[in-house]
């Protein structure tokens, strides 16, 4: 049965949310704007809870007393807030689990940004899959919560694959649509550096023709699809959890043939953040599809495409393989995302291979730090375990460690370390 559908101002739609309440408004491009300044201008919360990832819309609602945000990824505001006092609370957790963490949490108001309704009444769910589907719809359907959906035109339109993955609500289960002129986070090209083209170098040997692709965020990830792009290989397909601008290069070079063996002749992933040229080029684009995490995610899915390829970062790795990827001196500075099942899943897969790519040191305090260690500091919070590492690469060359020794791992990964430090991780690979 349709609800009855209301148009509030985002003043109005504030308004409906109780001084103690649950909140749900998903990862980053998902989290509406409009809505979230509007719910920055009250001061009457007492336990607010709003449940999310990777902020991209900021408000003066996280930092009000009574408001906590539960965060299944820290990104820079999210890190802001915290430094300032907010109350930002990180869940560990990756990405695969937040659906069914957000269905224990029951959020009595989900919240989301759409594209507008289509001439079917269709809200394309634009920019963002991820952990949320499943619950906007469940929200919908419950006479006791409520959806508040935000459209603009601003928000590229693209598509699912139809039936239960349609990536779209309908105006008939939507309780609040609140109409703005908002438009979603655009992150500049990142900056490329000689040492994230090298990295791409060395890389390149792992990557055959017709290679299923997956990447992450900023400059290494854009290094190595631009290398690609502008390399003689092809016929590649695209199965990741993020799209980038670096993704959208290889296809417009004709790179991208997507027979991968798992959902053929689109490229799949379950949400987009980039610069405003790639959310143009996502409008209405058939080539593309966003799927629920839990289906782009799941390791045994993923391990279904041909000749896959994973690529993701790190901030350091020990001689065991043990990799540090989303804490700083202990502390939370990221999340897990996607990284576990984009490692694992390769490893289940014929050919599948699995990169950690980072470069070797860092300057801290104008203090060059080293991001081989022979051990981790205590306190260190483990993101990859060593049963889990391949590949890992960095601007010195690729190190292969699945089936070394400890002993055996130290070394090679001393030969791709910076020349400083190399001997300090061979006499530790000695003694291990």
């Amino acid at each position: 049965m349709s609800k009855q559908l209301r148009e509030l101002t985002p003043d109005e739609a504030a308004a409906l949310i109780e001084p103690v309440d649950k909140l749900g408004i998903g990862l980053g491009p998902s989290q509406p704007p409009a809505f979230l300044t509007a719910l920055g201008a009250r001061d009457d919360f007492t336990d607010l809870t709003i449940s999310g990832a990777l902020l991209t819309a900021f408000s003066e609602v996280f930092k009000k007393p009574g408001v906590k945000f539960k965060s299944g990824f820290l990104g820079p505001l999210e890190r802001w807030l915290r430094d300032e006092g907010a109350k930002i609370e990180f869940i560990p957790a990756d990405f695969r689990r937040f659906a069914p963490l957000l269905a224990d949490e029951h959020p009595r108001v989900m919240g989301v940004a759409a594209a507008p309704p289509d001439d079917q009444g269709w809200c394309s769910l634009s920019l963002h899959a991820g952990g949320t589907v499943a619950e906007l719809h469940a929200a919908g359907a419950d006479p006791d919560r409520l959806l508040i959906v935000e459209v603009s035109d601003k928000f590229p339109r693209t598509y699912g694959l139809g039936g239960e993955q349609n990536h779209a609500l309908h105006i008939g289960e939507i309780d609040v649509l609140v109409r703005a002129e908002s438009e979603p986070i655009a992150v500049p090209v990142a900056e490329i550096s000689s040492a994230d083209r090298a990295i791409a170098e060395h890389c390149t040997p792992f990557i055959p023709d017709g290679a299923t692709l997956q990447t992450g965020i900023g400059s290494l990830p854009l290094a190595i699809a631009q290398h690609l792009a502008e390399g003689p290989g092809g016929d590649y397909g695209i199965h990741t959890e993020m799209f980038n601008d670096g993704l959208m290069q290889l296809h417009e070079a004709g790179k991208i043939a997507n027979s991968k063996g798992l959902y053929d002749g689109v490229s799949v992933c379950t949400f987009a953040i980039g610069s405003r040229e790639l959310y143009d080029w996502m409008h209405e684009n058939r080539k593309l599809v966003f799927l629920p995490v839990e289906l782009v995610n799941d390791p045994h899915e993923i391990a279904k495409n041909r000749d896959l390829v994973t690529i993701n970062g790190a901030l350091s790795v020990d001689i065991h393989g043990q990799v540090v990827a989303d804490t700083l001196g202990g502390r939370q500075f990221s999340g897990i995302g996607g990284a576990e099942d984009f490692v694992s899943g390769p490893a289940y897969a014929r050919g599948g291979r699995a990169l950690v790519c980072m470069h070797s040191t860092a300057t801290v305090d104008g203090q060059l730090i080293n991001r081989i260690v022979a051990e981790h500091p205590a306190g260190a919070v483990i993101t990859t375990p060593r049963h889990q590492i391949d590949v890992v690469v960095t601007e010195f060359g690729a190190a292969e460690l699945e089936g070394l020794t400890v002993r055996e791992r130290g070394l090679a990964l001393a030969e791709i370390a910076h020349p400083d430090f190399r001997d300090g991780i061979r006499a530790a690979a000695e003694h291990a």
